[in-house]
């Protein structure tokens, strides 16, 4: 087993290890013919974008990962609110990415738009800059 592992190659010149995922556009690699896949900070991006979105028992086998926050958007837009949906959302981040360690979530509330702009700023691991996510919540019917 040591062997196999002595002969594995990173593709990577900063880091041991590569964060991969599907592209969820499902877009075509055009020399391979198959789906492309994103790596590095754009994966841990699309995961932090993901889990925002994600409510409780909507994730197969684990009905833990998620939140509430859909449910949040149909509140009050209060102060008090706003505070709930930056815990929320940072509570979310640090238990369930790894990869990530959050600096800071800012959110806004847009009374016009019925809804709040989030900008969450994190670090992934073994990668130097740090990386904005930027989101509108929104509620739906």
């Amino acid at each position: 087993m040591s062997r196999y592992d002595a002969t594995q190659t990173n593709e990577s010149t900063r880091s041991s290890k590569i964060f991969k995922d599907l592209n969820l556009d499902f877009q075509q690699n055009t020399a391979t013919k198959d789906i492309q896949k994103i790596t590095d900070a754009e994966s841990v991006k699309r995961s932090v974008r993901n889990l925002i979105n994600t409510n409780h028992y909507e994730k197969p086998f684990h009905p833990e990962i998620g939140s509430n926050l859909r449910a949040m958007l149909f509140e009050l837009m209060t102060p008090q609110m706003n505070h709930v949906i930056t815990k929320q959302i940072e509570n979310l981040i640090n238990n369930y990415e790894p990869r990530c360690r959050l600096v800071q979530v800012h959110t806004q509330p847009e009374f016009e738009r019925n809804g709040y702009n989030v900008q969450i700023s994190f670090y992934v691991q073994n990668y130097p800059d740090p990386v904005v996510v930027e989101s509108f919540l929104e509620r739906l019917r």
